[in-house]
């Protein structure tokens, strides 16, 4: 993870299984997905906001998709 470019990942979650913490133990939902979205932040050093926007572009690119 920390050695991949940023503009190169997506964020997702394992749901419905192997939830995040804090939220181990529970059924896993896409919600989840800010947990995961906080973890890349916090190994590359960059902020939360700065991985949404990223990792956004990154799958619009991928699915091609236009975003608003």
């Amino acid at each position: 993870m920390r050695f991949a470019p940023l503009e190169r990942l997506m964020v997702e979650t394992d749901s419905p299984y192997l939830a995040p913490v804090p939220h181990r133990g529970r059924k896993n939902e896409p919600a989840h997905v800010l947990e995961t979205a906080k973890k890349v932040a916090e190994l590359k050093g960059v902020a939360l906001e700065e991985v949404a926007a990223v990792t956004t572009a990154n799958a619009a690119r991928l699915f091609n998709l236009t975003l608003r």
